[in-house]
């Protein structure tokens, strides 16, 4: 008798979000240095990532330089590797884990912004937000499969 046991995205999407090519557009990764400005002009939330599918550690951070924001992903960011099509979002929930159901954690096509394919599965990393998208209306920073909907982890925002 043989047991397979499958792991990662690589299911079949019950809910998947349709995304048209003008909303799947990201903005490219900033080639801004990875430090963040201490101007008095910044503003920053931060969060520690959750797992949800698979696991993801590290911070990850919403900044605001001179009228443009960043999202920040610290140099202790790691998530997993089985992920095709990754991508860093905001979504409008604290805690995706409340509002979806396990194993893949779908979320819903309006409440969260595709912000950027994920550069690397692990270490620092910043994105900037495009200018339409107003990171206030949005809870957390999430690693998601676009491909099969599936949240790899979140990270819950507060301060500023």
């Amino acid at each position: 008798m043989a047991v397979f046991l499958i792991l990662g995205c690589a299911s079949i999407p019950t809910n998947s979000p349709k995304t048209s090519q003008a909303e799947a557009v990201s903005t490219p990764v900033a080639s801004a240095p990875l430090e963040t400005n201490t101007k008095a002009n910044t503003k920053s939330r931060s969060g520690s990532f959750i797992s949800a599918e698979h696991t993801t550690n590290g911070k990850a951070k919403i900044v605001q330089e001179n009228g443009t924001y960043f999202i920040e992903l610290d140099e202790a960011f790691k998530t997993s590797e089985n992920g095709p099509d990754l991508f860093v979002i905001l979504h409008r929930s604290p805690n995706i884990l409340n509002i979806s159901k396990p194993p893949d954690f779908a979320i819903a096509e309006n409440d969260y912004a595709l912000i950027a394919p994920l550069k690397s599965f692990n270490g620092k990393q910043r994105y900037e937000i495009p200018n339409n998208v107003q990171p206030d209306r949005f809870k957390s920073v999430a690693i998601w499969c676009r491909k099969f909907n599936a949240t790899f982890g979140f990270a819950p925002l507060t301060g500023v």
